[in-house]
């Protein structure tokens, strides 16, 4: 049978005694000395709490019969209610406790409804409401909050007492509590700003239902604490996490998003992210879009998050242009490079929104009531805005939250930059290198030839390998197979000049050793001609394999500057590495090459290929070099498939650390001279 319940305990986060009533007093037979600071699980029989300490542990309300400890230890049967609230992030939630039996108290009496030795003295502010939401009851606490200037008043409504926007949403709030019985946690509430004034710290504020015993609602408690302190370690938090959620690639879209997705709901319910067409170069220059004089093309939608699922809010995709009126808070946040601060969104008529009607609609049918519009800048450009609005929050944006989203956006922004960079020197590299290796080889009567480059990291797709096949006169073909260090657009630029010198040198017919030897002179010079400073370096190397095979003779002459050697396959399937004297790599200037050569057998192949494919840090190029052996031995097929098989089994399991480049020859039966 259900029992009136009267409220008889405060207790906090850590299950210990904060709060204790004379009702409790008469209950537990404790006195308020012995009972405070103590923790709750002596004051209840072992094996007693039938839930209670689970539904604390989760944060959640619970009723039920439980066995009181009292001071001689025997036990007494009570029902006990125990609803959380929040005191802010500096102290979790703490737990009301009710319990009976105790006569119905009338609720003209604020004491009996909240005991005044329960909350007088509390750090935390309250305030009771009756049903009709009028004032009845407050504690000294919520006085001294600012929450209520000139504070609470009994019989008058909280829209009656607070001025400016809030108090509707906040009223509404307190409906749903008393009508649904479901309390409402920790909501910010930004006391309005006086005129001459600093902003005010902020409060959180929690609601719950105050019930009858039969269970009926028969009123709202409101629950205030100062959270200053607290809200500045939020911020701090936030802005610890965006610096290891934003950024995490050097991608722009991805990092638009990041910022989105880390505001809401932190900050907003509502964020959008919309990018320059400068950021996005693949993207249409928006200067091309269609434009009127009430909507112009100013952003690309670079990233959104809401706190409703699938961003109903959106008008515009990722990736879609996005349009504003061309005089609005959007386009003066990007011509100025200032923020726009509108705590209270003006939707009244002959605005900027008279002319957006489709964002004007959206405002009215999700509530939004609060906007923020910050710049995204980085080293003197402009990147972008983010638009940061709050509509399910009914507290609206303070100073405070347009200093954070300002320090989101100088976080989003170095790294948009970054990324940004990175794809204009990742596509000028990609465009060089294109533009650098041969896009199809001409290797003339002497051999069939397949190759195939994968760069280390596939996302860059950049290096300085590079392979060749060069026909020369009497029908003889130059294979080469190179290796310059270091990866990106220098290594690549540096790749195209080395691999237009080896063509030079092998229009002068010269052995090989002779080739390389001459090349070793021009790549020093190379070197010398770098500038040098604190952030590049002369030095530049590469590793080299030259051979030149004549079918007339099936006669095979190679040399090696610091390269791994090649391999030989005969028509049976054998698979010899040649035995060539290793140099020392190009650009060393020791100039100390020799070659040597071989009969090849008709039909025979020829594999080039840089240390990449065959070696890593964690495994060494003997074991490399026998899974290419193994998969030169597998039966003869097209070259093309032969090229595919060894780049996919032959490099070790795991992430490429080197750039891959295979050159792949077999040597044809020689058409007679002067024959068609």
């Amino acid at each position: 049978m259900s029992t009136p319940l009267e409220l008889v305990a405060l207790v906090s986060a850590s299950r210990t005694v904060v709060g204790w009533t004379e009702a409790a007093e008469r209950l537990w037979g404790y006195s308020a000395e012995e009972a405070m600071n103590r923790p709750v699980d002596h004051l209840l029989m072992a094996g007693g709490d039938s839930g209670c300490a689970s539904a604390m542990e989760q944060s959640r309300t619970w009723s039920g019969t439980v066995e009181l400890r009292q001071p001689d230890g025997r036990g007494r049967t009570m029902e006990l209610r125990v609803s959380p609230f929040s005191v802010g992030e500096a102290a979790g939630d703490w737990f009301v406790w009710e319990a009976g039996p105790i006569e119905p108290p009338a609720l003209s009496s604020p004491d009996a409804v909240v005991p005044k030795a329960l909350f007088d003295h509390a750090p935390m502010g309250a305030l009771v409401l009756d049903r009709d939401l009028r004032c009845i009851w407050s504690n000294q606490a919520i006085n001294e909050m600012d929450f209520i200037p000139g504070g609470p008043q009994p019989g008058r409504r909280i829209t009656e007492l607070l001025p400016g926007g809030g108090a509707e949403a906040l009223e509404a709030e307190m409906r749903r509590v008393f009508e649904s019985g479901a309390p409402s946690l920790d909501q910010e509430w930004i006391p309005p700003a006086v005129a001459g004034e600093t902003g005010k710290p902020p409060l959180s504020l929690s609601l719950f239902p105050l019930d009858e015993s039969d269970g009926r609602a028969r009123g709202v408690c409101l629950m205030a604490v100062d959270t200053g302190e607290s809200g500045s370690r939020r911020r701090l938090e936030l802005l610890a996490e965006a610096g290891t959620r934003i950024g995490s690639t050097l991608d722009v879209m991805r990092t638009a998003q990041e910022l989105a997705d880390t505001a809401v709901p932190a900050l907003a319910d509502f964020v959008t992210v919309e990018l320059a067409d400068t950021v996005i170069p693949d993207e249409e220059p928006l200067g091309r879009l269609d434009a009127s004089n009430v909507s112009v093309p100013a952003f690309y939608r670079g990233g959104m998050a809401s706190v409703h699922p699938g961003v109903p809010e959106a008008l515009w995709q990722r990736g879609m242009p996005v349009f504003v009126p061309p005089t609005s808070p959007y386009t003066g946040v990007r011509d100025s490079g200032q923020s726009h601060f509108e705590p209270v969104i003006d939707t009244s008529p002959g605005t900027w929104r008279d002319n957006d009607p489709d964002r004007a609609r959206v405002v009215r049918q999700f509530g939004l009531h609060s906007l923020m519009i910050v710049p995204l800048r980085a080293r003197g450009v402009l990147l972008g805005i983010a638009s940061f609005v709050r509509g399910e929050n009914p507290a609206p944006f303070s100073r405070d939250d347009l200093r954070l989203a300002e320090g989101l956006a100088a976080r989003a922004s170095l790294s948009l930059d970054n990324a940004r960079r990175y794809s204009r020197e990742r596509t000028a590299a990609l465009a060089l290198q294109r533009d650098l290796l041969p896009h199809q080889l001409q290797s003339g009567q002497a051999v069939e030839v397949a190759s195939r480059y994968l760069p280390a990291d596939t996302r860059d797709g950049v290096g300085g390998d590079w392979f060749d096949a060069i026909p020369m006169r009497h029908d003889r073909v130059a294979l080469v197979v190179g290796d310059v260090a270091g990866h990106g657009i220098n290594a690549a630029a540096t790749m195209g000049r080395v691999r237009m010198v080896v063509n030079t040198l092998t229009n002068l017919e010269l052995p090989p050793d002779q080739v390389l030897r001459r090349l070793d002179e021009v790549v020093v010079g190379l070197a010398r001609d770098r500038p040098e400073d604190e952030f590049t370096t002369p030095i530049v190397g590469a590793t080299c394999v030259y051979v030149v095979y004549d079918p007339a003779t099936r006669r095979c002459t190679m040399a090696s500057a610091g390269h791994p050697p090649p391999a030989i396959v005969t028509p049976d399937g054998d698979v010899a590495f040649a035995d060539v004297p290793v140099g020392a790599p190009v650009g060393v200037g020791l100039g100390d090459f020799r070659s040597i050569e071989t009969r090849l057998p008709e039909g025979s192949l020829i594999a080039l290929y840089t240390d990449g494919l065959v070696e890593t840090r964690a495994d060494d190029m003997d074991h490399g070099l026998d899974r290419l052996r193994a998969a030169l031995t597998a039966p003869a097929g097209a070259l093309e498939d032969l090229a595919t098989a060894i780049i996919d089994n032959v490099p070790a399991p795991g992430q490429a650390e080197d750039d891959m480049a295979l050159l792949l020859a077999r040597t044809l039966t020689p058409t007679p001279r002067g024959r068609p």
